[in-house]
Parts: C-alpha cells; structure tokens; sequence
C-alpha cells in the first residue's frame, strides 16, 4: 500500500497541537513525533540528538553545540523539551497500534555539527568520531526503548536524517576559521558509522538524504529498509540508482511534495513519480511500496502551508497506489 509520512519538523511551539495535526492528517498512514524547532535551543535537529548522547554531554556555544566534561543548563533544557514531547506522544497516541516514526540525525550530520572544546568540528579527530556514533547508538537504543514503553503498540520505524552528509564525502566542510576545507570522510568509515547507528534499532529504518548528489550506493550498503529523497533533485543517473535499490528491496519515501506549497495537485506530483519510475523500467506495480512525504522539512512553512503540503502527500499517495493496480 502507497503510504504519506512527514520529513519530521513542523511549525509552531505547541507539541500537543503538533501531534495532534499529524495525527489527523496521516491517519492510516504514518505518523510520525513532530520536531518543533521554533521552540529554541534544544529543539533544533541537531541539539535534539545530541541530547540524546550517552556520556557525552554537550553545550550551546556562540559557534554551535560543543562537547563538554559534564551537564549543564543547556543538557536540562533539551531534555525538559524531549520528556514533553514523549509525554504528550503518549496521551495523542495512547491506544495506537501501527507504525509510528521517530526522527534522529546521523552520526557524520552530527559530527559535522558539534564541536570539540578546542574549537574543532568533532569529524576531525578519530577517537571523538568513534566515540560519538557508539554514544548515538546507544541513545537511539535508550530512546526506541522509552517510546515502546509509552505507545506499546507502536511499531517504531527510525529515521536517521544525514543532509550534510555529501559535504563531508566531498571534503566542502569549511574549517572553524573558514579558510579552508577539512578532508574528505572516507566513504568506508562513513558507511560503518552509519551501519552502527542503524543496526542499534532492530525495527525498519529509513536514511533521510534531502542534499543534492545523495550517496546511494553507499546509503544502500548501510541496509535501511527505505531510503528517503527529495526527488526533485535527482538526476537520470541517481534515479538509476534508485531504482537499483528498489529491487534490493528498500522502498523509496520520495520527496515531491514542494515545501512552499506552490504545487500540490496530486495528479501532477503522482505523475512526476511515475515517470522516472518508468524510465528506470521499475514495474508500476512498485509503486505501491514508494512513501510518500515532503521534499524536506516543515518548520519553515506557515501552519496552513504545512497542513496542505501534508495533505497533499496523503493525496498524491492515493494517486499512485491508483496507478500501481493499472
């Protein structure tokens, strides 16, 4: 069945109000725990994850999220926001049976986003690496176990959201003075990291990709059970890929509804889809496994703007769940 799903982040403040929206608008489909940046510090993708980090407590400098001996102020907030969200996740889906997504960031994102007390990018130095991803794996482990307790129905579907993860293959990271670029990531150690994080959940698990020029062949090493894209950016060749790991097995969230809301007719966006599908030679009928979902996030977008995009989804995945029966 052609399923919709969200990126993750919505707009707003009120996580109560978020859950309930997503709720209504992905019934029988899934639904997933909004992120709320627009509450600060701490909601933010990559404050969110690094919150939760075991024994590796992080805090908020001027340059960003930085690595630290011990918690502070800014470990409490973050995790005064995430108990309210899986508080308020337990009451909006008390009794809920189905799937159910959850949203982190990756370990090469993360490592290209906090920063060592001297004042360097964590992905530079070998041992923080290693040390960070065990710590995400963890922390992923830790928070998939609070989630099932909350919502014991729930079958949790992982997320694992890597967009700056081209930058790092292709040595683009800027140094902290901004003169330079670090060395590129070897692909090998990029992909056992993100193998690691992965594997800590023993659900499906989906690898978000938004950037241009997505790794596919190393994402699909990694064994997601989905790959998460916004089709919008993809070239022939990727599409190529694509379709490669389509009959590996992995199912496609495609990215083809615009965030702006500037296009949401679901027979056009349907239509977008169908015709690299065929291109590839992927068999219609595939398309009933595809996810549908937004080209990115949707913390950007007004409250009216984001209900539409996401009901746009729910609609363009009727549309080719239409066209994968003939």
């Amino acid at each position: 069945m052609t399923l919709a799903t969200g990126i993750g982040s919505w707009p707003g403040t009120s996580v109560r109000d978020a859950l309930a929206q997503v709720r209504e608008l992905l019934d029988g489909q899934l639904p997933y725990l909004p992120e709320l940046p627009a509450r600060g510090p701490g909601a933010d993708m990559v404050g969110r994850t690094a919150g939760l980090l075991v024994e590796l407590p992080v805090d908020l400098q001027p340059i960003g999220w930085r690595l630290v001996d011990r918690p502070g102020r800014d470990a409490s907030r973050t995790a005064a926001l995430l108990r309210e969200d899986l508080d308020e996740l337990a009451e909006a889906f008390d009794g809920h049976t189905g799937a159910l997504k959850l949203q982190v960031v990756g370990p090469w994102t993360l490592a290209a986003n906090v920063w060592l007390s001297r004042g360097e990018r964590v992905i530079v130095d070998d041992g923080a690496r290693r040390d960070l991803v065990e710590s995400l794996a963890e922390g992923v482990r830790l928070h998939v176990a609070a989630v099932r307790s909350l919502v014991p129905g729930a079958q949790v579907v992982l997320q694992v959201d890597e967009p700056s993860l081209p930058t790092v293959l292709a040595g683009r990271l800027p140094t902290s003075s901004g003169f330079g670029r670090l060395p590129s990531l070897d692909p090998q150690v990029a992909a056992a990291g993100l193998r690691t994080v992965l594997d800590a959940h023993d659900g499906d698990t989906v690898v978000h990709c938004c950037a241009a020029n997505p790794p596919l062949a190393l994402l699909r090493a990694t064994g997601p059970t989905a790959l998460s894209l916004d089709v919008s950016l993809l070239r022939p060749r990727e599409w190529e890929g694509v379709a490669v790991a389509v009959e590996d097995g992995i199912r496609l969230h495609a990215g083809v509804v615009p965030t702006d809301g500037s296009r949401t007719r679901p027979q056009d966006l349907a239509a977008l889809v169908v015709d690299a599908w065929t291109r590839t030679g992927l068999p219609l009928a595939s398309l009933a496994d595809v996810v549908v979902t937004p080209a990115c996030g949707l913390a950007g977008a007004s409250p009216d703007v984001a209900r539409a995009v996401q009901r746009a989804a729910v609609e363009t995945a009727r549309e080719l769940e239409e066209r994968s029966v003939g």
